[in-house]
């Protein structure tokens, strides 16, 4: 007994422990940071029907290693550097907007706040602006106006403005009304909708290819829902088939918002105060903290 106590005490004593610095932890968050981030974005995507299938085949390359199936592992080797090429070609689209979904995380905003062409103290829109979308909405819902008007926040969505026709004008009922009347030259298309300002109009919007919506549902919806899974922005789809009004947010499509629920979904994104502002309220606030300390 005493001879096993002490050669495990030797055991024990020849063992070192690794020294962990403090850039070895930041490593560790950071690469954990990362495979959670992956992990969502395989399990929100079709990447993950692609992922399981992958997973089977590699299952059947480790049972032709173990039955020593010399055909098949041959095959295999000199197939696999083309494989790479191949998974980058089918994940294509996914790998695109993990890219897209990573730049809207805005880690380096959340650091040092770049300014930009919005007036940021203002907020997202006014209350007039809210009421004024509210109340065109259901008008040509009533009158079943197809509508797709897109209010941008943190993403600019200048890309999109550029494919439609400039106005600058302020947001009114009337003029929302105007723009999405039958045959009129600015119908066709979306409304984009920055602050208090109409930005442009009939402007296109990518599509889109969310297999789980409603079949029943037609371009204008998808159009909605493609432009909320690219952006952060809000859009608010009005049906010209049923006259009925919805919301697409994040790739997520809410069908049949009543004017109250419309009003409550607004007055919420009103409400949020955009990262950026905090930032760079707290940026400033450091300044002067600082010019205050130097003198």
């Amino acid at each position: 007994m005493g001879n096993f106590i002490t050669s495990i005490k030797n055991y024990l004593s020849g063992m070192t422990l690794p020294h962990i610095a403090g850039i070895d932890i930041v490593e560790i968050l950071l690469i954990a940071f990362f495979v959670y981030q992956f992990m969502l974005w395989v399990r929100n995507t079709r990447a993950y029907s692609l992922l399981k299938g992958i997973l089977v085949v590699l299952a059947f390359i480790f049972i032709a290693f173990l039955l020593k199936m010399n055909t098949i592992l041959w095959l295999v080797t000199n197939v696999a550097g083309y494989a790479i090429t191949a998974v980058l070609v089918i994940f294509q689209p996914e790998l695109r907007k993990a890219l897209e979904e990573l730049g809207h995380k805005k880690i380096v905003s959340s650091i040092i706040p770049f300014d930009n062409n919005k007036k940021e103290e203002d907020g997202l829109f006014t209350d007039r602006t809210l009421n004024e979308i509210v109340r065109a909405s259901f008008e040509m819902g009533e009158v079943k106006t197809g509508a797709l008007i897109v209010i941008e926040k943190e993403t600019v969505l200048n890309e999109y403005a550029r494919t439609g026709i400039y106005l600058d004008s302020l947001v009114s009922s009337q003029l929302l009304i105007n723009i999405f009347e039958h045959n009129t030259p600015l119908h066709d298309g979306a409304v984009i909708v920055r602050g208090d300002r109409i930005v442009a109009a009939t402007c296109y919007l990518p599509l889109s290819d969310n297999m789980e919506l409603n079949k029943n549902l037609g371009t204008r919806h998808r159009a909605g829902v493609g432009i909320s899974e690219v952006s952060d922005s809000l859009t608010i789809i009005v049906s010209e088939e049923t006259g009925r009004v919805s919301v697409a947010k994040q790739g997520r499509l809410q069908v049949d918002v009543t004017r109250e629920g419309l009003r409550e979904i607004l007055k919420k994104e009103q409400n949020a105060t955009p990262d950026k502002i905090k930032h760079k309220k707290i940026w400033k606030g450091w300044v002067k903290n600082g010019e205050k300390s130097g003198e």
